[in-house]
């Protein structure tokens, strides 16, 4: 016969027997490490020297001696303005300089003769005095005939037009045969073609005003250097790269913020030796937006949200689950940065999170990546 004493002893071996197994989870220690915030802004690359090739003289152009759109190099022929006419004023003004100087050294025998009698008075003083004049006169048409041949020399150089820079041309805007119209100033001068440079490139980026007030109050603490007095570290990205390959740094912050955009513009400086990159692309560019400091930084898949407030579960020294209210920061490598709310060394779930809550035993196995 069966007792009720068996019986109930009975269901309990069974009770025993079924209870299920603490949940199994995966977890992470944080990483220990000193982190810098980065700011993101968009940019566009310019390049540092543009150039407008114009026509110094008048005349028909000649010859275009680039492929337009390649590379050049400095003092590149690129041009050539038909040279005949000035090599005639040159030669015109070489001769006129030769008869002046002929005449000089004449004028200049005839004042030293001069000299020589009117110390034994064997001419009068107007003599002497109309011989010297003559001379110093004869001088002045030297010089004058000297800078006449110069003038006309130079005229002749720029019939050819060459590269000021290294860097890419654009395509030529006249084409040969036609008239171009010079002018040393500039001033009605025909634009031929354009030339940038392109080693290295700027990128020119604006902060807004919050940003700007943020990195004042870091410089004033000593968190931060302002790029206004030293040239600070910046990367840039492309609109088919991954990150912020590029490594440059910041050379330039404007002198007033911009009352039309509340914006101040800022200039990063990127070595482009392969000449990959090209004036006028847009990029991602980021500087730093923080001084160094300490931080934990754990799987951003470990973190909960509860309304505004970010948590994650801990497991604690007794293999229970606690709730714990978290700081967070940045990503950085792909790892969010928590700034408060974790020690290093604590076990954080990063696996498991719908099969806890807090208080409940655990079986905490090490998170591995796949």
């Amino acid at each position: 016969m069966f007792t009720i004493g068996s019986l109930l002893a009975g269901c309990g071996k069974n009770a025993s027997q079924t209870a299920s197994p603490p949940p199994v989870v995966s977890v992470v220690q944080p990483i220990a490490r000193e982190v810098v915030e980065w700011d993101e802004y968009i940019g566009r690359l310019e390049s540092p020297e543009t150039v407008e090739i114009r026509a110094r003289v008048n005349g028909y152009l000649d010859k275009v001696h680039f492929k337009e759109g390649k590379e050049v190099k400095k003092s590149d022929l690129l041009f050539t303005i038909d040279p005949r006419p000035y090599q005639a004023e040159c030669d015109l003004a070489d001769a006129q300089y030769q008869r002046a100087q002929s005449q000089a050294d004449l004028a200049k025998s005839d004042a030293e003769r001069a000299k020589q009698l009117i110390s034994t008075k064997a001419i009068s003083q107007e003599d002497f005095d109309t011989k010297t004049k003559t001379y110093t006169a004869a001088l002045a048409a030297v010089k004058s005939a000297k800078a006449a041949l110069d003038s006309a020399k130079l005229n002749l150089e720029f019939t050819e037009i060459r590269a000021p820079i290294d860097g890419r041309i654009s395509s030529a805007l006249v084409t040969e045969g036609n008239l171009v119209s010079g002018g040393a100033s500039g001033v009605g001068a025909s634009l031929l073609t354009t030339l940038v440079s392109l080693d290295p490139l700027y990128c020119y980026g604006s902060a807004d005003e919050r940003a700007i007030l943020k990195y004042i109050r870091l410089s004033k603490e000593g968190a931060r250097v302002s790029a206004r007095d030293a040239e600070i570290p910046a990367e840039m990205g492309l609109a088919d790269e991954t990150g912020f390959p590029h490594r440059g740094y910041m050379d330039f912050v404007d002198n007033r913020v911009d009352p039309n955009t509340g914006t101040l513009r800022a200039r990063g400086v990127f070595p482009n030796a392969d000449h990959r990159l090209s004036p006028g692309f847009f990029a991602r560019l980021r500087i730093p937006g923080s001084g160094k400091y300490p931080a934990l930084l754990i799987p951003d898949r470990a973190l909960g949200s509860d309304q505004a407030q970010k948590f994650v579960y801990v497991v604690t020294a007794e293999k229970k689950v606690e709730f714990r209210p978290v700081t967070i920061g940045p990503i950085i490598d792909g790892l969010r940065v928590v700034k408060t709310g974790l020690k290093a060394g604590e076990q954080v779930i990063v696996e498991g999170l719908m099969r806890v809550r807090p208080g409940v035993a655990v079986d905490a196995k090490l998170w591995k990546t796949k």
